[in-house]
């Protein structure tokens, strides 16, 4: 049977002695709740910062007015920036940011709901995928969290 993907996770960290830090947004703290499920995770886990806002995602994990205003909240720059942002303020050694439209509504023509962005920070390095996810806000923001688990896993595989 396979692990779950928050477990292989922080089987992953904790051999390579490493620390992660997360920054949400339309995931709103399901990403947190799925490792703190793992018994053992602070010997690996920081902690987190739920940035619903532009104005926290500003104010916590330090992303540019000039990215938000030219790229929009849900972006890979965006994600990128939340990632490296969350790194650097918790000081762990790896940064891990979800945003996204987990809708039913808030989609656009060139963002449609389903739309998740995330970034996997380490060093001076960020990762970024974006995806595009279908099923209820409920899905989205699961399978949002699950692919984050599993973009840690595959980084440091």
């Amino acid at each position: 049977m396979m692990a779950r993907p928050e477990v292989s996770a922080g089987r992953a960290l904790k051999q390579r002695g490493l620390r992660l830090a997360i920054a949400e947004s339309c995931t709103g703290g399901l990403l947190g709740h799925m490792i703190t499920n793992v018994p053992g995770s602070s010997d690996w886990f920081a902690g987190g910062v739920v940035a619903y806002s532009n104005e926290a995602k500003k104010r916590f994990l330090g992303v540019a007015a000039a990215t938000l205003k030219t790229h929009g909240a849900v972006s890979s720059k965006t994600a990128s920036e939340m990632a490296s942002g969350v790194m650097k303020r918790l000081k762990t050694d790896v940064g891990v940011a979800i945003t996204g439209i987990a809708g039913p509504a808030g989609g656009t023509v060139r963002k449609p709901v389903g739309t998740v962005f995330i970034a996997l920070a380490r060093d001076t390095k960020v990762y970024t995928k974006k995806l595009l996810l279908s099923g209820t806000r409920k899905s989205i923001k699961k399978q949002a969290a699950t692919e984050a688990l599993n973009v840690i896993k595959r980084f440091l595989g």
